[in-house]
């Protein structure tokens, strides 16, 4: 029913997704840091709907300059 190349192409994308899903995390943590907030708020994404919101509005807003974690990354 599937061939092989639809096989090698469905490895590539999970080879993909694995590579990618590690500096997602470590950015996102990253950018919760530059406005002063823990790296477990990204936890909040778990939470359905409301979660990714308030992950979003977290992202947008402005870094407050030095913080516990050292200068943001505009510095």
């Amino acid at each position: 029913m599937y061939s092989k190349l639809s096989y090698l192409f469905s490895g590539i994308q999970v080879l993909w997704g694995l590579a990618i899903v590690i500096p997602s995390i470590a950015l996102s943590i990253r950018r919760l840091h530059d406005v002063g907030r823990s790296g477990w708020w990204f936890l909040i994404n778990l939470v359905p709907v409301v979660g990714g919101i308030v992950f979003l509005v977290f992202t947008l807003m402005a870094s407050d300059g030095a913080n516990k974690w050292g200068e943001p990354a505009k510095a």
